[in-house]
């Protein structure tokens, strides 16, 4: 009987650091992704190349939540002038492949973008597609590493090896506002090759947003900087915004 209680005792501390885990992954997605019912911000995008190159991008996102973890985004690029009026449409799904395209007015083409180039580069940044919705907290196996300090330390290991470029990541969450400050990837041969940090957090309509975010290729040099400014939150946006009549026109809420 001593050694049954023994184990039980043993096995009750693993299943609720079990359960932890999953709830601060669930939070700090629902902190990152999820604040407020909808929101915009104007974007400052610098690209450095890693050789003293400097490119610049500036655009608009929109957002909506819906049901059940799904969401809407439109990005509207305002300069430079090779990409000027570009629109970007994504219709996230939780429980399956988003919807995504690309307007490309110096072309007169939409296109729609395959859901497998989720982790590639958005419009030649070290941001990737999948950085701006989001990936899905079902699509890794979590670790809790630490939990020393004012973060917790997180392993995430992919369920699906082949549909992802990384072995695993590392993330930091804050213990306060549940946002991830920083993420850092790991290839096939353990190695560190990419770094996404947030570098300025603020407080704006009740929630802490990242105001400033840098990810980095560690293998090449390059790195982008992203800054978010007029950011507002529950601004009542409507669903006709997020459908693709718009990527050729853009709504008046972008010019807001």
């Amino acid at each position: 009987m001593k050694i049954l209680w023994l184990m039980l005792a043993l096995l009750m501390p693993l299943s609720a650091y079990a359960e932890d885990v999953e709830q601060i992954i669930s939070k700090a997605n629902q902190a990152a992704y999820y604040a407020g019912k909808d929101g915009r911000a104007d974007v400052r995008m610098t690209i450095h190349d890693g050789k003293g190159g400097i490119r610049e991008r500036q655009f608009t996102v929109l957002r909506l939540n819906g049901r059940n973890g799904n969401q809407k985004f439109y990005v509207y690029f305002r300069a430079p002038a090779d990409v000027r009026k570009m629109a970007y449409l994504v219709w996230k799904k939780v429980d399956g492949d988003d919807d995504r395209w690309l307007w490309l007015p110096a072309l007169n083409l939409k296109k729609r973008i395959a859901p497998g180039d989720k982790r590639t580069s958005f419009v030649g940044s070290d941001f990737l597609y999948e950085d701006i919705s989001g990936r899905g907290p079902d699509e890794d196996i979590h670790q809790l590493i630490s939990d020393s300090g004012d973060s917790w330390q997180i392993k995430n290991i992919p369920k699906d090896p082949g549909s992802v470029e990384f072995s695993y990541y590392m993330v930091w969450i804050d213990k306060q506002t549940y946002l991830p400050l920083k993420a850092e990837y790991y290839d096939k041969t353990d190695s560190l090759y990419r770094r996404v940090s947030a570098e300025k957090i603020t407080t704006i309509d009740g929630h802490p947003t990242v105001v400033t975010a840098i990810a980095e290729d560690l293998k090449t040099g390059s790195k982008t900087v992203n800054q978010f400014t007029r950011v507002k939150y529950d601004i009542g946006l409507k669903k006709r915004i997020f459908t693709e009549r718009f990527l050729r026109r853009p709504p008046r809420e972008v010019r807001k």
